[in-house]
């Protein structure tokens, strides 16, 4: 049973590898100024920042929004949200 998704970019990447990468990247403070939610800026770990992003849709987009700008090369710029 293997979906294919050939249009999906983030297909096969969990949302613990985007965290991880865009941490090891930007470090917890960047991170934090650029997507400004709580779980970056307080006390910021993975697991409290993956419980939060996985029942906030509108965050989750952010930060894969900024993974998929990191990959793409333009991560360096970020668009203010």
């Amino acid at each position: 049973m293997t979906d294919q998704q050939p249009n999906n970019p983030l297909h096969g990447i969990t949302l613990e590898m985007i965290l991880t990468q865009l941490v090891e990247h930007y470090g917890w403070d960047e991170l934090g100024r650029i997507i400004t939610i709580r779980c970056f800026n307080n006390d910021p770990s993975i697991k409290s920042s993956l419980t939060f992003l996985r029942r906030t849709p509108w965050a989750r987009k952010k930060v894969e929004d900024l993974y998929l700008r990191h990959k793409r090369g333009a991560g360096n710029k970020p668009k203010s949200n």
